[in-house]
């Protein structure tokens, strides 16, 4: 099979760039390990950026997000005493809206036929090859055959543990990595949350989130250490400590339920440079891994993706070579103040084992000032609602 982009993976990242490429008329296929069932079946990440929504938007494939998703003009930073509201709606002109990435996959995959996106589902041994000349490859397995795409470009938008990574040598790879010391323990119920934005909780006994999919299903976290098991939390222990940590105000207003899921996931703040090598780009978790504090995994892949997508088609469609050359630069300005923005409100929110009183002093100093400075909320609120690509 030959084409001009191969995308390797099929999630809403791999597949949000597979409709751009397809309506400039870049021919594109995108190869998946998994079964469909079981990509829409990962819980995932709900707060859409302005530049998510806008990608639909162009596509026009956004009816069912403009009808279902619930747009949030603010959100909440909560110390144990007080909620601290930050209006972004007011502060920068924009919102985000709730809408859970399972649903975006699902009509991203729903419009594929209609759009002529060609994937290939159930693709097991995918390697790549050659990624460092013009004519680079993929092969796969499928239904016992080995099967070859020959592209010009291919696209790694296989997450974290995918090949593409793996496929830039070591030589010119530079990686940045910080591991933090718990992980969160999340509960997705069928439930009415008990706010109508999210609420971020710093409590003495840890981190809380509270955040929701629709007007009927919510989604908590809490942090745990690393060594907790999912096992030991039943769903009242969690949501007793959910109703703790949220403070009394959102407690009198939380339904309790059964969880649909429950998990614990590790946080990390990971950076993968350069972004492109040679025929190869990567895209969202291939690239980068952010703490999920500041809701940008899922918009940072988007804006991944808005670049790959103007760089291809301007190679393809206008003669702009140099387009694909900036590729990695351009994403990575963007990535690092994500992973900053990430980074610094998951600092700000959880209790950090190894911190002391004056750690402590700290948070409470920066959550004060942020509380009745105008500006503090405004920088919060730019980097929260999106930062322009």
């Amino acid at each position: 099979m030959k084409t001009q982009v191969c995308i390797v993976g099929a999630g809403p990242a791999a597949l949000l760039l597979g409709h751009l490429l397809r309506a400039e008329g870049v021919e594109c296929v995108v190869i998946e390990r998994q079964t469909p069932d079981y990509i829409l079946g990962r819980i995932r990440a709900g707060v859409l950026e302005e530049i998510t929504v806008s990608l639909m938007a162009r596509l026009g494939l956004d009816a069912r997000l403009r009808a279902e998703g619930l747009p949030h003009g603010g959100f909440n930073l909560a110390d144990g005493e007080r909620l601290i509201r930050i209006d972004i709606a007011d502060l920068t002109g924009k919102q985000v809206v709730v809408y859970g990435q399972t649903e975006l996959t699902r009509d991203l995959m729903a419009a594929r036929e209609e759009r002529g996106l060609e994937v290939v589902y159930e693709a097991a041994d995918v390697a790549l090859h050659e990624v460092e000349s013009d004519a680079p490859y993929v092969t796969y397995t499928k239904d016992g055959s080995e099967h070859r795409v020959d592209a010009r470009f291919v696209v790694g938008c296989d997450g974290f543990h995918g090949p593409s990574r793996k496929a830039i040598p070591e030589r010119v790879a530079r990686e940045y990595l910080r591991e933090y010391p718990f992980g969160w323990l999340g509960i997705l119920a069928d439930v009415p949350p008990c706010n109508h934005e999210l609420i971020y909780a710093n409590h003495e006994r840890g981190f809380a989130l509270a955040s929701m999919r629709s007007e009927t299903r919510s989604r908590y976290y809490v942090d745990v250490p690393l060594t907790d098991r999912v096992e030991e939390w039943n769903d009242e222990r969690l949501w007793d400590e959910l109703a703790i940590r949220l403070g009394p105000e959102a407690a009198a207003h939380m339904t309790r339920g059964p969880s649909l899921e429950k998990s614990i996931a590790p946080l990390r703040s990971y950076v993968f440079a350069p972004m492109r090598h040679g025929s190869l780009l990567l895209c969202g978790d291939a690239a980068h891994i952010v703490p999920p504090t500041g809701a940008k995994g899922l918009n940072l892949a988007a804006s991944d993706v808005h670049y790959a997508a103007e760089a291809l088609t301007g190679f393809f469609r206008r003669n702009e070579p140099d387009r694909v050359a900036a590729y990695s630069d351009t994403a990575l300005a963007r990535v690092w103040k994500s992973e900053r923005f990430s980074w610094s409100l998951t600092r700000l929110m959880h209790r950090f084992p190894e911190d002391g009183p004056f750690e402590r002093a700290m948070q409470v100093a920066e959550l004060d000032y942020i509380a009745s400075s105008r500006a503090a909320q405004t920088a919060i609120a730019e980097n929260y609602v999106g930062l322009p690509v």
